[in-house]
């Protein structure tokens, strides 16, 4: 094993133009797809977090009878996924409004009358926290008489999940692309290898040497190549990520949502890819050379 690994530095040190233009796209590769990774892990866990603290917010007609109030809010609470169902009369919510506006409040004072409506804010059950069952519950409750508007943030919800999907097609299209343009050249840089080494190889099999011994330093410079721009890859991306969130407000990522890097089991199943990308090219340029 050890004459292996000797002999597969041996021809990267050689061929160092060629190794290098190998890591390097290598770590490219990774580094977009490791990209792309980090950016569905945190979109996907902003969305779960928002999904958790989801409200539906009911707002009802103007002039409604308090009996009536009671009432629709009975009827909320029987509705299946309905976790919890509180009554925000205007008054209430024109005081939140002006302590969100807080030094900004003074605005409001000149108001003649109170513009807002009186509404129900409505909280689900976590089993029920999925953008069909939600919009199936606000058809529900926008079906009521006294009901004027259901919000729960769908068109928000919509345009995110859109811009997700395509994220995530673009994010396949191009790792795939990259993958399979690396694959490439590790077989090119492999075929350049051997055919430097072709008297050597010739010479083995004249002595008996079986293939497994002739192929084995290609295989391991291979892996080598895949290690070395996997590790560069992915500490290219770490330090973006350390540059993008130290520049992110704190009051931001803290209020809204915290960006957290690849766990090490996704930092480790990228670099043994990155690896195993070394190795399939490696493959596909002896299967084509090396035959009996």
């Amino acid at each position: 094993m050890i004459i292996y690994f000797k002999r597969a530095i041996k021809d990267i040190l050689e061929h160092r133009f060629l190794s290098a233009v190998t890591v390097v796209t290598i770590s490219i590769s990774i580094l977009i797809a490791s990209a792309f990774t980090l950016f569905f892990i945190n979109a996907n866990a902003i969305v779960n977090s928002w999904k958790k603290g989801i409200r539906i917010m009911v707002y009802l007609k103007p002039d409604i009878p308090d009996i009536k109030v009671t009432a629709i809010q009975r009827n909320i609470r029987e509705m299946k996924g309905v976790k919890d169902v509180r009554f925000i009369s205007k008054k209430e919510a024109l005081k939140r409004l002006k302590d969100q506006l807080g030094r900004q409040s003074s605005l409001l004072d000149n108001l003649k009358e109170n513009p807002l409506p009186d509404a129900f804010e409505i909280q689900l059950m976590e089993t029920f926290q999925n953008q069909d069952k939600i919009e199936k519950l606000a058809a529900r409750l926008g079906s009521l008489k006294p009901v004027d508007e259901v919000e729960y943030g769908q068109v928000w919800l919509g345009r995110f999940t859109n811009i997700l999907n395509l994220f995530r097609l673009t994010g396949f299209a191009m790792g795939s692309l990259f993958l399979v343009a690396t694959v490439l050249i590790v077989a090119n840089t492999i075929r350049l290898v051997f055919y430097s080494r072709q008297k050597d190889v010739e010479i083995m099999r004249l002595v008996g040497a079986t293939d497994g011994f002739i192929k084995a330093p290609f295989y391991i410079e291979g892996l080598i190549q895949g290690a070395l721009g996997g590790i560069i890859g992915l500490g290219a991306l770490f330090v973006l990520f350390m540059f993008i969130s130290s520049n992110m407000g704190r009051e931001l990522t803290s209020s809204l949502f915290t960006i957290r890097f690849l766990s090490w089991e996704t930092f480790l199943g990228i670099w043994g890819c990155s690896m195993f990308v070394g190795w399939i090219g490696c493959f596909v340029s002896l299967k084509q050379f090396l035959k009996p």
